[in-house]
């Protein structure tokens, strides 16, 4: 049945099957329990009917794999646009602060102007009121838009007492800063709208990308569907394994831990009833050092186990849901310390650390775009929020090709 169709060259040399030994291994293990006591009986005879089987059954992890390595790059490129996406966000929430502020400068400026036309309003129905200036000049001066031109005429220059003209020079100069701020928040508001369609545009390339995933997962067959549930299955089995593992070494390594605080304070402890049984005083012991049995890392890793099931939103930094960075912001934030938001600026935050150096609570990257992040756990499995259509969960960080690593504290 499958001589028909175009091979796939390369396919172990993919993304998908760079997953390591546990893809490999959820996919033998996967296609052993699919294809059940038929391949055994097939030992004995090849009948047409076992035959056509096998190959139906082969053809759907053949095509399993090769969906899933195309939906992979799929959402590979729709996590890159998120990340662009809360860059873009982050820039137009600060642009919209600038123009908001810029707008409130116009504003007060405005109200400057006026005050300085009033001030001159002031100055003329004085004028009017002891006959100095006539009614002429004085309705004039009234309705002008522009106080200057008025004043600048020869006759009006030279009746102008001291006050007088330092409120026209006062009005002339709110004017011309009234217009400078106009100008600025125009200008603000120019970059807000650039910003906005710039997210819109984001926004769209992520969506374009998921709906593509989505089209080519809705087109497998039942058999191929269920070859791929199986191999996801059993790969969210062993990074649960791994993850377990993981827990047992960090609560060891709290209990050796707390083990030598404990018996360092009864050495300091013994020390000072020593040195106060020699002095004949009675001394009190050193303080404690006020250790926690939970460290920022381990705190981090709390929170992000607590999070476990809730669902990848793209976009999301919590409660309810969460985007890769997303996460393991939140994370981080809840052990007091405040990373960036996307995975680019993550990235530089902290000290690098090598993958063969990696200790629980690290942050790990993937791609060489640097479009993903998890947390690190220990045992070589990371906490991390996947995809569209799935969940905070465990998984190996040999799931994703390597890029780098930092620890934020």
């Amino acid at each position: 049945m499958a001589s028909h169709r175009k091979p796939r060259v390369g396919i172990l040399d993919s993304t998908t099957a760079r997953r390591g030994a546990v893809g490999v291994g959820a996919f033998a293990l996967a296609s052993a329990t699919l294809l059940g006591s038929s391949t055994a009986s097939a030992d004995d005879e090849d009948t047409p009917e076992i035959e056509e089987q096998r190959d139906r059954a082969q053809s759907a992890r053949e095509r399993a794999l090769a969906v899933r390595e195309e939906v992979d790059a799929l959402y590979q490129e729709a996590g890159l646009a998120t990340q662009e996406y809360n860059a873009a966000e982050e820039a137009s929430e600060e642009q919209r602060d600038r123009a908001d502020a810029a707008m409130d400068e116009a504003a007060a400026a405005t109200d400057r102007v006026n005050d300085a036309r009033r001030t001159l309003g002031a100055y003329a129905a004085a004028q009017y009121r002891t006959g100095a200036g006539g009614m002429p000049d004085t309705a004039a001066l009234l309705l002008a838009e522009d106080f200057r031109s008025f004043f600048t005429t020869q006759h009006a220059l030279e009746r102008l007492g001291d006050a007088q003209q330092h409120a026209l020079d006062d009005f002339a100069d709110r004017e011309a800063e009234a217009e400078e701020q106009r100008a600025a928040a125009t200008a603000e508001l120019t970059e807000l709208e650039s910003a906005e369609n710039e997210l819109a545009e984001e926004k769209e390339r992520v969506q374009e990308k998921l709906a593509e995933a989505r089209t080519l997962l809705d087109q497998l067959t039942t058999e191929e569907q269920a070859e791929l549930d199986e191999l996801e299955r059993l790969e969210r089995e062993e990074a649960e394994r791994l993850a377990e593992q993981a827990r047992q070494e960090r609560e060891e390594r709290e209990a050796r831990e707390r083990a030598e605080r404990e018996a360092e304070e009864a050495a300091r402890e013994e020390a000072a009833r020593e040195e106060a049984a020699r002095e004949e005083a009675d001394t009190p012991p050193p303080p404690s050092d006020g250790g926690s049995d939970a460290s920022q890392a381990d705190a981090a890793i709390a929170f992000a186990e607590a999070q476990l099931g809730k669902p990848y939103v793209w976009g999301a930094t919590g409660p309810n849901s969460y985007d890769c960075s997303g996460l393991t912001q939140a994370a981080w934030r809840e052990a007091g310390v405040e990373i960036p938001r996307v995975t680019f600026d993550q990235v530089t935050f902290g000290t690098p650390v090598t993958r063969d150096a990696l200790q629980p609570g690290d942050l790990v990257f993937f791609y060489d775009d640097i479009s993903h992040v998890g947390l690190y756990i220990g045992n070589g499995t990371m906490i991390h929020a996947p995809k569209p259509g799935d969940v905070v969960k465990y998984d190996a960080i040999d799931i994703m090709p390597w890029h780098s690593a930092i620890r934020p504290a």
